[in-house]
């Protein structure tokens, strides 16, 4: 019992430890953006995802660190990531719009079935994490409605308490789907942004395939297959092509 108290107590000081140490080189990359030092920011930035630490606020402040630098292909990378974490954030949304305005490649989205488009958009109002946590609180609030249903003995509370623990039930299995549904986007890695310059996609996964055309840096695209170093990806209006692995990062 000592030694698991003992080993407990360790593991939270490492966890204060290295949460402090986090904070520290937060406050200091912020302070380095205030200053304008944005090599010595996203150094610093950076340095914090390597130790483990993500939120949509290090991805938010690296892309804007970079925007400022005008490194068009991590700026659009890190905002992008950023929103994985952070879907309906505002900020973010707003500064990956400017950012793509200054990508070259204007490609037109297919159109998205109406219903589909509202589930998503009611799904992307809060993150994977928020969603696991109302799908929890309405579990608990579905288990209290049938204990309700189950032990009161006035008919009408009866119907009531079955009828919201209907409802409730409801809402934590689709707060546990959006949940699901969101980890998977920021899990997946099924879609990347062009680093290079420019690269030409090729009809198939080598070198002597047809040129299809050309893409430039900060263009997103979605990971469709992969083929020893070469990848299929897919645009936003439905093209494909094959290209190197080393010419984009995933999201």
């Amino acid at each position: 019992m000592k030694k698991l108290i003992y080993l407990t107590i360790a593991l939270y000081t490492v966890l204060f430890a290295n949460a402090q140490e986090t904070d520290s080189l937060l406050v200091k990359a912020n302070n380095l953006y205030a200053q304008a030092k944005f090599d010595e920011a996203i150094n610093v930035y950076e340095n914090i995802l390597k130790i483990g630490y993500e939120a949509p606020e290090i991805y938010y402040n690296l892309g804007n660190a970079y925007y400022k630098k005008n490194v068009l292909s991590q700026a659009v990378l890190n905002y992008e990531k950023a929103l994985l974490l952070a879907p309906n954030d505002e900020d973010i949304q707003y500064n990956l719009e400017l950012a793509n305005r200054l990508v070259v490649d204007k490609i037109e989205k297919l159109p998205v079935f109406f219903m589909r488009a509202w589930v998503n958009s009611w799904r992307n109002i809060f993150s994977s994490n928020m969603w696991a946590y109302i799908s929890i609180i309405a579990f608990i609030v579905t288990l209290l409605f049938i204990s309700f249903y189950l032990y009161s003995r006035r008919i009408g509370f009866k119907k009531l308490s079955f009828g919201l623990s209907f409802l409730t039930l409801l809402l934590c299995i689709v707060s546990l789907t959006f949940s699901y549904q969101q980890k998977q986007k920021v899990i997946s890695g099924s879609t990347a942004v062009i680093m290079s310059p420019s690269v030409t996609v090729k009809s198939s996964p080598d070198a002597s395939g047809t040129d299809l055309f050309v893409l430039h840096e900060g263009t997103k695209v979605w990971i469709e297959d992969k083929v020893s170093d070469w990848q299929e990806i897919k645009l936003s209006d439905g093209s494909k092509g094959w290209l190197k692995a080393e010419n984009i990062e995933t999201i």
